[in-house]
């Protein structure tokens, strides 16, 4: 009798950005110790649970709340248009810029293209708040564009000879070649920046890898996380016995019955301690028999 083996994506959890932004949020939790209060615009990252941590330290999610001068306001990984930035600014507001650094390379590729005379392409989700911050730096830049969630939302960029694409940092590989590879048959002159940042990437490589060669696969991240639905929408492409969770009190025995191996990922948005967590209680079910395989 052999105890199920646990695979843990090596590129599971927190990215560079992420890290950065969490570190930010800590440090300037000093400023609630001296009265002054400290809220970020919105969740600074899209798990439930690392916001509520940081809310014990005294950083909290700015809601109902009315800041006064002097408060500070944290800008979260995802980025804000820039008019928004001035406005808190003018109001008096301690701003820390948590934006990720990946985030303002696609402000800074919509800018450029825009100054080329290009009409931009932002391959992303509609309503995320990294693409609304996106289309923010591309209004503030005079320019022209759509954002494509399907191939359906490309007819307007097929009626411009100039096309330029960029990404939402957190997008799907295969989605972006597919429109830049429609793009390339109808428009005259294309130009691609690729700004899918490579934590993804490598996130989404190792489902790729990991999924097919396990019996059930734990994709750990917020359920209001992008990037973490991407990798459970390849998971389960890939393997039918995948699940979606955000901590350790969702995971249901049933899934390990007879299983020899179990893989587990999490998204860019997932701390260390919630993926230890997961993998504890997955080790607590299989010293029972049930996920002993012989």
């Amino acid at each position: 009798m052999n105890m199920v083996e646990i695979i843990v994506a090596p590129n599971a959890g927190f990215c560079f950005g992420v890290k950065r932004a969490v570190k930010l949020a800590e440090e300037s939790a000093d400023i609630a110790k001296e009265g002054r209060r400290v809220f970020t615009l919105g969740p600074i990252i899209h798990n439930p649970q690392e916001v509520g941590r940081l809310k014990s330290l005294g950083v909290e999610p700015l809601e109902g709340e009315r800041p006064q001068e002097g408060d500070a306001i944290i800008i979260r990984s995802h980025g804000i248009p820039p008019n928004k930035e001035r406005e808190l600014k003018e109001k008096g507001f301690k701003v820390i810029d948590a934006t990720c650094p990946y985030v303002k390379a696609v402000h800074e590729a919509v800018c450029k293209l825009s100054e080329e005379g290009y009409f931009i392409v932002i391959v992303g989700e509609k309503n995320h708040p990294e693409v609304i911050g996106t289309l923010g730096y591309l209004e503030e830049c005079k320019g022209r564009g759509i954002v494509v969630e399907t191939l359906d939302d490309l007819k307007e960029a097929f009626r411009h000879e100039r096309v330029g694409v960029v990404s939402q940092t957190t997008q799907s590989e295969k989605f972006f070649k597919e429109v830049v590879g429609e793009l390339a048959l109808w428009v005259k002159e294309l130009k691609v920046i690729n700004t899918i940042c490579n934590a993804t990437s490598v996130r989404q490589e190792d489902v790729y890898q990991i999924a097919p060669q396990v019996d059930v696969m734990i994709v750990i991240g917020g359920k209001n996380s992008g990037n973490t639905r991407r990798l459970y929408s390849i998971a389960k492409s890939l393997n039918e016995n995948s699940y979606h969770i955000e901590t350790a009190d969702e995971i249901v025995p049933s899934w390990f019955e007879g299983v020899k191996r179990v893989g587990i990922t999490a998204g860019a948005s997932t701390p260390s301690w919630i993926i230890e967590d997961v993998k504890s209680k997955i080790e607590e079910i299989c010293r029972g028999s049930s996920c002993f395989s012989s």
